[in-house]
């Protein structure tokens, strides 16, 4: 294979996250040094000004367009791992997973859409394997702290007593700073392509919809969708948005790792909320939503309601936010075992940029392991977790 130009390559330098993602490339290790990175995006002109503006003048620039598959082979053919922020991907990713996986190039994104995530892994899993390419969706806020946080709970359960928990409860503990607008934007284009994708629709709500394995070696999963009074949490938990791709993504985690976390292992994922009230409250209001978004005469002004893909907020709105996940770990007999995941800046932006680019270090550093369309945690696992302790901002610990 020839000598790649790059080691990281940030596709989509010009939007919001991934100008963020371009910054903390720059400030945590520079413009040249040992890290050989470069920025692209289609816009030459609008490339320049956002390179001036965060002072990344000297770090090379790349021009590529989504709908042109030649452009995004040079792209593929020039780095060792591409980060990408061009979302929603089912609209602009297929072409760059497909370079990728026939380049032997790492990949990374910020996907939360599991339909065609499905899709891709049906497409290019193979070919990501024979060629050594990690295609890695899902590098943010979802899916980083609740895929990486079930492998780390269930690492020290297995230290504790010997064997994996056969359940594994997620919540949101806490969080400050909203979804993004990228994230809305995905939602609305995984609900159109459910109304005519078959691929889509059964991928959509479906917590094995990607582990693509033995419908005989999945138990039944706990209700995510009705609010209840969780002894083991000691509030009430409503239904979590991100909970449609956290899950699926866990339970790919499990089969790609042989099934570490048990054959019979089960995921409740929730947010913690004060009371009855406002379980119900959110449970309906979500409920109301997604009903909204799936018709298409109240879709429209939804989507005019939302943030648009590329608005973000300030710094200092950035800097203010944090999340707190708690992950427990039990045995039907009572053992059991907590962690804590935290960040300390908003999840949708300052956070998730962060830890974009630091799967994009973890893979660049350690180039052995699987291949294939992979999850975070049996592509990076505790080498992924370290660097995000060392530079994220993030926090693993025992309580």
């Amino acid at each position: 294979m020839a000598e790649k130009s790059f080691d990281i390559i940030v596709w989509g330098a010009t939007g919001f996250t991934g100008r963020l993602v371009a910054q903390h490339l720059l400030r945590t290790y520079g413009a040249e040094g040992n890290l050989k990175w470069a920025m692209a995006a289609r816009n030459p002109d609008k490339l320049a000004m956002v390179a001036k503006e965060i002072g990344a003048e000297d770090v090379p620039h790349l021009l590529a367009n989504a709908d042109d598959r030649e452009s995004l082979d040079r792209l593929a053919a020039a780095a060792k791992v591409i980060i990408t922020t061009v979302g929603p991907y089912q609209l602009y990713g297929e072409k760059l997973v497909a370079a990728c996986a026939e380049a032997g190039t790492d990949y990374v994104d910020l996907c939360g859409e599991p339909g065609w995530m499905a899709g891709t892994i049906a497409r290019y899993h193979d070919i990501a394997q024979r060629t050594g390419a990690r295609i890695v969706h899902s590098c943010g806020f979802d899916s980083i702290p609740f895929d990486l946080g079930v492998h780390y709970v269930q690492k020290l359960y297995r230290e504790a007593y010997g064997r994996p928990a056969p359940l594994v409860k997620g919540v949101l503990k806490g969080a400050k700073g909203g979804l993004s607008g990228g994230t809305y934007a995905s939602l609305m284009e995984t609900v159109k392509a459910a109304e005519t994708d078959q691929e889509v629709r059964r991928a959509l709500g479906n917590v094995y919809g990607l582990a693509q394995d033995s419908e005989a070696k999945r138990p039944r999963q706990p209700d995510v969708r009705k609010p209840r009074k969780d002894e083991d949490v000691g509030a009430w938990l409503a239904p979590f948005i991100m909970a449609d791709i956290n899950m699926p993504n866990v339970h790919r985690s499990n089969m790609l790792t042989d099934y570490a976390y048990g054959q019979d292992f089960r995921y409740l994922e929730m947010m913690r909320v004060p009371n009855r009230v406002v379980a119900w409250g959110l449970a309906v209001g979500l409920g109301s939503f997604m009903s909204l978004v799936k018709n298409k005469s109240t879709r429209g002004l939804v989507q005019r309601l939302l943030p648009d893909p590329g608005e973000g907020p300030s710094e200092k709105e950035r800097e203010s936010g944090f999340f707190k996940v708690l992950m427990i770990a039990k045995d039907e007999k009572g053992l059991s075992l907590r962690a804590e995941i935290t960040g300390d800046k908003d999840p949708g932006y300052g956070g998730t940029s962060r830890m974009l680019s630091e799967a994009a270090m973890t893979l660049l550093h350690h180039p052995e392991g699987q291949t294939g369309c992979l999850t975070t945690a049996p592509a990076m696992g505790d080498a992924l977790i370290d660097r995000l302790e060392a530079h994220a901002g993030l926090t693993f610990r025992k309580l």
